[in-house]
């Protein structure tokens, strides 16, 4: 008896209903995600087993490079602008309109107020090369990290939390010496942002 010869159909998958939820995942992501600010400088943070986050709102950063320099990072606009107002009368300087946009657009806070003003008129290219080089004075003699961080506080209110993100080899006085300052300030709670790690076998 001859075998039965039974025609091959290809098979056709629609893909309409995966592709409309494919783009809507993606916008969904695209709309609620949170973009971490430009950093001035890269650092690997130390690694650490706890899993508490650091709040994503009215946050102040204080990031220390492996060369002991400060930069600091407010999350708010006009809060930047509130405190860069106030730094500008405690040292007799005016800024214009031009200069304080530059100085929202710049991520990080990290030049001395005395040359703030030349540096607010670059480029916004060229200032990403400039700060670099510099940081906020934190010498005994010119302590502007504390009037930045008193500054913070007075706009941000008492919600404001205050976080110290450095590189792991940062060496441990550099980080000691913005924590002090921060007590001196009565500041007792801040965080020190880490890279999450497994928890060792047996805790």
């Amino acid at each position: 008896m001859g075998k039965i010869k039974v025609k091959k159909q290809s098979t056709f998958i629609d893909m309409t209903a995966m592709s409309d939820v494919t783009v809507l995942l993606l916008t969904f992501f695209m709309l609620t995600a949170t973009f971490l600010p430009k950093e001035p400088v890269q650092v690997l943070t130390p690694a650490s087993v706890s899993e508490r986050k650091i709040s994503e709102y009215n946050v102040l950063t204080i990031l220390i490079d492996t060369q002991g320099r400060v930069f600091l990072n407010l999350d708010d606009d006009n809060a930047k602008k509130s405190v860069l107002q106030l730094m500008g009368q405690d040292y007799g300087i005016t800024f214009n309109d031009k200069q304080v946009r530059s100085f929202i657009e710049q991520s990080h806070i990290g030049v001395p107020m005395s040359r703030m003003s030349a540096f607010l008129d670059m480029p916004l290219s060229a200032q990403d090369e400039e700060i670099k080089k510099m940081g906020v004075p934190t010498d005994s003699t010119n302590n502007q990290l504390t009037r930045w961080v008193k500054h913070a506080r007075e706009i941000g209110g008492d919600n404001m939390q205050i976080a110290i993100k450095s590189d792991q080899t940062t060496p441990y006085p550099d980080v000691d010496k913005v924590m002090k300052i921060l007590v001196a300030m009565k500041e007792n709670r801040y965080s020190l942002v880490t890279t999450l790690k497994k928890m060792p076998e047996g805790l």
